[in-house]
């Protein structure tokens, strides 16, 4: 028999990220910090509303590239948020999450050898889905004292001829790290003067904590450079939903598009009617939650200082990324000793590219009392370490 299997797709690691979580399901008494999920409950008018559609009938469905009801809303906010003009009809689509809109950009932006450039540590299906789109992907490693920002020096470095698209991971997932304006211009700058586009995911913008997020799209020139990605899962607690949207210059989401028409047909029904109510009503929701999650970071960081850990100050997302280095293992290494010693399970760095080696990510995702938890088993084991290698 041939092999029934791509030789792309072989070659492909699963994600990092779910590594320890099968194990930890069956782990009695574990705590995990490792998963990107809101812990709140998404917020009743939200849930009525999908519950109304259901009794309404509305489960047919909705055109391609979503309900107009509801693009109509997702331009109202990226007006009001961001002072970005779209129009509803011809370049926004609804799409199953976030990560759908990243996978169809790609695959419609994209031509065989053209490199993609993904700025690293950062989300794990950047470069696979580069890969499956027949692109390059060419991680651009940030650094700490950067306090993990894309830099005009790195992103010069690694910009050839091949190079069609920049990657803009912010606020950022695992660490924390958010671009303000000015250091958006000065990309902005770069991108103009080389002719790239930019992806910019924005899934976390309305989870920031030093003043309000920008967006790389609002920056002159950009718009028409720029393919928007954001969506519902983080904001309004809405994961399960599976509900994103894209918003770009109408000639590259008109070929989105057509992938989504014969990959997907639509986003789900149910969910596109509750993200009316999201939208419409959920700023309050969003502001609550983001207060919440503040007090959750700062918490978080001090707690994680007091113990030895070095952790820059993160301002977006729902992630800290404190470092291990000083303990001379690698990341998947502590990860796995915290799991098996205190049943705690983080992600290791090295899960969101070569350049979080030495890191592990932690999410704030959790209630206090769970966080104030972990963090004392963390404490023990740090300490434990300490005494092992003559740290203390």
């Amino acid at each position: 028999m041939r092999n029934p299997l791509s030789e792309r797709i072989v070659t492909i690691p699963p994600s990092g990220i779910r590594k320890f979580f099968d194990i930890v399901s069956e782990m009695e008494d574990a705590i995990s910090l490792g998963v990107g999920e809101p812990d709140f409950d998404t917020p009743w008018h939200i849930r009525e509303e999908g519950i109304y559609s259901l009794e309404k009938g509305r489960t047919f469905y909705t055109s391609n590239a979503g309900l107009k009801e509801l693009k109509v809303e997702i331009a109202n906010y990226l007006k009001r948020r961001q002072e970005l003009l779209y129009d509803p009809d011809k370049e926004i689509m609804v799409t199953v999450g976030g990560s759908e809109a990243i996978d169809v950009a790609l695959r419609a932006m994209l031509d065989p050898g053209d490199e993609v450039l993904i700025p690293q540590p950062s989300y794990v299906s950047y470069v696979p889905c580069t890969i499956l789109a027949n692109g390059v992907p060419v991680p651009i490693e940030l650094e700490e004292k950067d306090e993990f920002r894309l830099t005009p020096e790195k992103l010069l470095e690694k910009i050839t001829p091949k190079t069609k698209i920049l990657i803009m991971p912010f606020p950022n997932n695992p660490t924390g790290a958010i671009m303000e304006k000015e250091d958006l211009e000065k990309v902005a700058e770069i991108v103009i003067e080389k002719d790239l586009f930019v992806i910019s995911d924005e899934i976390y913008s309305e989870l920031t904590y030093k003043g309000q997020h920008v967006s790389i799209a609002s920056i002159p020139g950009m718009r028409e450079r720029t393919v928007l990605i954001n969506g519902f899962s983080k904001s309004y607690a809405m994961t399960g939903w599976r509900l994103g949207y894209a918003a770009a210059p109408k000639e590259i989401l008109g070929q989105m598009l057509k992938i989504h028409q014969f990959a997907i047909m639509c986003a789900p029904t149910t969910s596109q009617y509750a993200a009316v109510s999201a939208l419409r009503n959920g700023d309050e929701d969003v502001e609550m939650m983001r207060e919440s999650y503040n007090q959750r970071r700062r918490y978080l960081v001090n707690a994680l200082r007091e113990m030895g850990l070095e952790c820059f100050e993160p301002y977006g997302a729902f992630y800290v990324f404190p470092s291990i280095k000083k303990f001379g293992m690698t990341s998947d290494e502590f990860a796995v000793r915290l799991l098996n010693a205190e049943k705690v399970a983080v992600v290791p760095g090295t899960a969101f590219g070569d350049s979080g080696e030495g890191f592990l990510r932690l999410s704030y995702a959790y209630s206090l009392e769970s966080l104030k938890v972990a963090l004392d088993r963390i404490r023990r084991f740090v300490e434990q370490l300490e005494k092992e290698q003559g740290l203390r």
